[in-house]
């Protein structure tokens, strides 16, 4: 499977995210909280500044998202039953995407005081 072509490639990721949208909840929720910061960024009318650090922390999010999916999907197939280590694992993958979803909300908080400075 190395070494496809760019169009493989690209489907195997899509199917990653069709895959994620349908079995991941949490990836799901994420997906709406960048649809509401889009149109809270519109609202806002900010510039192509905070537009741009919104998709970055968008895509962050949304990737540690998939990681956080990849990694307990791995450790569930290869050690299915509950083991310390285990939970440690998952704990530590999850609270990766807490650290960058209050990133997120502050971010959100210094644009609006950004904005009502001016």
């Amino acid at each position: 499977m190395k070494n496809q072509n760019f169009i493989k490639r690209m489907g195997f990721a899509l199917s990653g995210i069709s895959e994620a949208l349908k079995s991941e909840s949490s990836f799901r929720t994420q997906i709406l909280f960048a649809i509401a910061a889009i149109g809270y960024f519109a609202w806002l009318d900010v510039t192509a500044v905070w537009w741009a650090l919104l998709v970055v922390i968008m895509a962050l999010i949304l990737s540690a998202e998939l990681f956080n999916t990849a990694i307990e999907l791995l450790i569930d197939h290869l050690h299915p039953e509950l083991h310390p280590a285990v939970k440690n694992i998952k704990d530590l993958s999850a609270a990766s995407v807490l650290i960058l979803s209050v990133a997120a909300i502050l971010f959100a908080l210094i644009a609006t005081v950004n904005f009502y400075q001016f």
